[in-house]
């Protein structure tokens, strides 16, 4: 008889059936990652998540976001940003852990850093569209002098952003390539909150949302989301140029689902490659 104590999965809540809640629920229904369970899901529409969940591998619970704690040891957070609080609070309170996409919201909910420390939790944000993060991390070690981003995504990537809407910006129709903004990351996020995660994750891993620079164009030309970063420090100098593919929502790319799936799978490794 084995003395091996058997391992218990990692029950995982996903809170928000957009694009990529949707395609992260069927990865982890379908058994794709060892050592981790889907028990829970959560969206604005109970009724249609209902239907959605039918189609999974497994049953999984539909809940509410304030119900999920209480079936999940982890949550992933795959909703619009302002409801970031209301979904991992509950579980860093628990001493429990928080898988973050809508990074951006991060700056204006410093209360949940402090939180996760407190108690004992833990905040994780995936690498998701940003090529070159464990480069970032390392050159953080030493002394960064620069870090400046240039985003270009199609026009209807863009669409609905509060920063175009309160500077009467019109792309419809657009014909050429437009740059939009220009600051840094703080102001990005604040202004495109449903697309400039991956500035945020840049800066809060580098030297921070105000030292961060960013350009952002709306570009007709180009049919997928375009990062090209620029990091000047005392160890490296690295540019990187990262080509996302949408996913079924235009303003987010394909890969952040998978990105999500490789840190839960890295989280249940024995054997683990990167920072």
């Amino acid at each position: 008889m084995s003395n091996t104590q058997s391992i218990q999965p990692i029950r995982v809540a996903i809170a928000g059936l957009g694009a990529i809640g949707k395609s992260l629920a069927k990865t982890l229904a379908g058994g794709s990652v060892p050592g981790v369970v889907l028990t829970a899901v959560s969206a604005k529409n109970h009724d249609q998540a209902e239907l959605f969940a039918a189609t999974l591998a497994h049953p999984v619970k539909v809940l509410n976001i304030d119900e999920l704690e209480q079936h999940a040891d982890l949550v992933v957070e795959c909703a619009p940003a302002a409801l970031l609080p209301d979904i991992v609070g509950p579980f860093l309170r628990a001493k429990k852990q928080a898988i973050v996409l809508s990074v951006g919201a991060l700056l204006s909910h410093p209360e949940l850093i402090v939180l996760a420390k407190q108690q004992g939790a833990t905040l994780r944000v995936p690498t998701g569209a940003l090529i070159g993060l464990d480069a970032m991390i390392a050159a953080a070690e030493g002394t960064i002098h620069s870090v400046r981003m240039v985003t270009r995504k199609p026009p209807g990537g863009l669409a609905g952003a509060p920063y175009l809407i309160d500077h009467h910006v019109n792309l419809d129709g657009l014909t050429e390539p437009l740059k939009v903004f220009t600051g840094n990351a703080r102001e990005a996020a604040k202004g495109f909150p449903a697309n400039l995660n991956v500035v945020v994750a840049l800066a809060l891993a580098g030297i921070g949302p105000e030292q961060t620079t960013l350009e952002i164009w709306a570009d007709p030309t180009v049919v997928r989301n375009t990062h090209t970063i620029v990091v000047d420090s005392d160890a490296a100098k690295f540019t990187m140029t990262m080509e996302n593919i949408p996913s079924d929502n235009p303003k987010t790319g394909r890969i952040v689902s998978q990105s999500v799936v490789a840190l839960l799978r890295k989280m249940t490794s024995s054997f683990k490659i990167g920072t």
